[in-house]
């Protein structure tokens, strides 16, 4: 067996540069906890390993579930039929073993985080499983990925204070409307495709241009909540700027997409990608 081959198929298979993500976030939540709980924003590199492990296993979790279970509409659609789930790659012996280790890791990280992580571990798994049933029935499949993501920065909050504060939640729901935005761009390359097989999503629903003011709306609602939270967590100027160049980053996403739809692809993966390392840059400033 060819393990840098089979490891390079695994990464292809659940995109693992796609945690970049929820990794931002989760920092910026462990980063006020810990200025709010110890007066200092470090929170030390137990918890930094701890944290990265957390959100790692459990976005391979997710998207293992997910690749496992779409093999039936992946291997139909054009933009997916060469996934290593659909082609041959990865076994599906395999994809099941990668779905149980990580689970397993992930539930062994949160507890050796504190008991409240290990009590949410499991219940946070089957919300991280739910996102590939929904869209097979509803199109609010968008808000499960996005509730799937948002558990992030309170899972961040709850490592270092061991406890779940309104600041966190209104960070999670900023995150989750943002996710749910970006996926209902995303979704646009598959309208057809959805509707055809009878898939549930907003733009199978609703078509390109409605979807596109949903997905502005979804945007306008994570940033007002990303503002609520920044007021909650009783933040400043630095904070306030991550706010606004999220902001802006989000309206140029919209504009790339509405002048070009080829360019979905920079707009989701770029610009979101970026995203979340300015927002977690201006968080560190801030609690310097």
């Amino acid at each position: 067996m060819n393990i840098k081959k089979l490891m390079n198929d695994f990464s292809e298979l659940v995109m693992f540069q796609h945690s970049v993500f929820s990794l931002p976030f989760i920092f910026i939540a462990m980063l006020v906890a810990s200025v709010q709980v110890n007066g200092l924003g470090w929170f030390g590199w137990k918890l930094l390993l701890l944290g990265t492990l957390a959100a790692v296993s459990a976005r391979n979790y997710a998207m293992g579930v997910n690749r496992y279970l779409d093999r039936d509409i992946d291997i139909l659609n054009p933009r997916t039929k060469n996934r290593p789930s659909v082609d041959g790659r990865v076994s599906e012996a395999q994809m099941l073993w990668f779905i149980f280790l990580n689970a397993a890791a992930f539930i062994a990280v949160a507890w050796f985080i504190n008991t409240l992580a290990l009590q949410l571990s499991l219940p946070i798994l089957i919300v991280l499983g739910a996102y590939t049933y929904f869209k097979r029935f509803s199109a609010l499949a968008h808000l499960i990925l996005g509730i799937s993501l948002g558990l992030a920065p309170i899972a961040g909050e709850v490592a270092v204070s061991g406890t779940i504060s309104w600041w966190s939640v209104s960070l999670a729901v900023g995150v989750m409307f943002w996710v749910a935005g970006f996926d209902l761009l995303y979704s646009l390359q598959d309208m057809a495709f959805d509707k055809a097989q009878g898939l549930h999503s907003i733009p199978s629903r609703f078509g390109a241009a409605k979807t596109m003011w949903i997905a502005r709306g979804f945007h306008l609602l994570a940033v007002a909540f990303w503002s609520l939270f920044v007021m909650q967590a009783k933040l400043g100027l630095f904070a306030v700027l991550a706010i606004l160049f999220a902001a802006l980053m989000l309206a140029y996403e919209h504009y790339l997409v509405s002048k070009d739809f080829t360019k979905i692809d920079r707009a989701f993966f770029t610009v979101n990608g970026y995203l979340g390392f300015v927002f977690l840059a201006f968080i560190i400033l801030e609690v310097l």
